[in-house]
């Protein structure tokens, strides 16, 4: 059986199929070509011959309408045979493989229960993976701070007070305002639900523990790691992308010393400073909240927190705060040296500093609570 267009004439026997490529396969006459490729019949179950000899011009176009034929009709068990090609034609169709290669398998398809647990497996190892990388990254840090301790003057003392600068003095604002509304929100709640049971007075232990110990140095070390942390890696990764950093290897100067040390160690110092001073703000919203509603003066307020809240609450919190500190800002300065080519690859990472450091404050506060709990703190 013979069937025939402008350009495909093709020759069906009971199990071969032969076609005859005719005309100029140029890019003027693609869009007829196409239609005709369009018309061919299915897939013969025994071999294909394709004569290309009478073929008489054919530019990229042509050869990749003949690609397109010779896949279209290839099957796991025959591939199409290309006859009669003019060696500038053979040219043209090897240089189209060696650009596109072989047409990809159809994908095998998958349950979504074998999906979720191949996406789950996969977000595992690549957690296991940024954990480890974190840990070598501190290593190196350490390595660098023991360094600059032996010799002192490799210390940067005008970026460090910088630094120290835009991460404490400049937060004081946000912080302030924050952790007393929250210190009012906290007053105000406690004692709407314990008033129920007459016990309001104890709206002051609930205030004194959870500010002291958990929400003034977490607030503070969220507010931080959205602000600072996302700074550190937008700063790192802009010079990245501008090849300073390049720049700076090159004339014999260390990255880690230059960049991420003197924000460790200001975050290290202000850090603390800030969990104090969110504490006191968080005491202040409660106690005009407490003096509102509980009808109490402000040294009555002052002489039972300190009567009911011990000591160790208000260091429990302050331990926390350095360690905060060193994980917000290393994971901002890691992300900002991961920058790779491109505003688009600065935006990226510097969306995951924020969310790994807010991740690891949460993790870290966790673990914490757990070790002060086993050892009665």
């Amino acid at each position: 059986m013979t069937s025939a267009s402008e350009w495909i004439t093709t020759t069906r026997t009971e199990n071969r199929l032969e076609m005859r490529l005719t005309g100029d396969w140029t890019i003027d006459n693609v869009a007829t070509i196409d239609v005709g490729i369009a018309a061919l019949a299915s897939v013969p179950d025994g071999p294909t011959i394709i004569d290309v000899s009478p073929i008489g011009r054919m530019d990229t176009s042509g050869a990749w309408m003949l690609e397109k034929m010779r896949r279209r009709f290839s099957t796991s068990d025959n591939t199409p045979e290309i006859h009669g090609l003019q060696p500038n034609h053979q040219l043209l169709l090897d240089r189209l493989h060696s650009l596109t290669g072989d047409p990809a398998p159809e994908p095998a398809r998958h349950s979504a229960l074998s999906l979720v647990a191949e996406h789950t497996g996969r977000a595992t190892i690549d957690a296991v993976r940024e954990a480890i990388d974190l840990l070598n990254f501190l290593g190196l840090t350490t390595v660098t701070a023991a360094r600059t301790a032996i010799s002192p003057r490799r210390f940067r003392m005008t970026a460090f007070v910088y630094h120290l600068e835009q991460v404490g003095l400049n937060a004081l604002p946000i912080v302030g305002l924050l952790s007393f509304l929250i210190g009012v929100v906290l007053a105000y709640q406690g004692a709407d639900q314990l008033r129920q049971f007459g016990a309001e007075i104890f709206t002051v232990n609930l205030l004194g523990i959870s500010i002291l110990r958990e929400m003034g140095i977490l607030l503070t070390a969220i507010i931080v790691a959205g602000r600072s942390g996302s700074a550190f890696a937008a700063q790192i990764g802009t010079m990245q992308v501008n090849e300073e950093i390049d720049a700076m290897r090159t004339i014999g100067l260390d990255p880690i010393e230059v960049l991420v040390l003197p924000r460790t160690l200001a975050l290290l110092v202000a850090m603390p400073l800030l969990a104090v001073y969110a504490d006191l703000m968080g005491l202040a919203g409660g106690a005009l909240m407490a003096i509102i509603s509980l009808d109490i003066t402000f040294t009555q307020f002052t002489e039972r927190l300190k009567d009911v809240v011990p000591i160790w609450a208000f260091w429990v919190g302050i331990i926390k705060a350095p360690v905060f500190g060193v994980a917000i800002a290393l994971v901002g300065c890691r992300e900002g040296l991961k920058v790779r080519g491109s505003a688009d690859s600065v935006g990226r990472q510097t969306t995951r500093a924020v969310v790994i450091s807010i991740f690891l404050v949460i993790i870290i506060d966790a673990m914490f609570s757990i070790f002060f709990s086993t050892v009665g703190v």
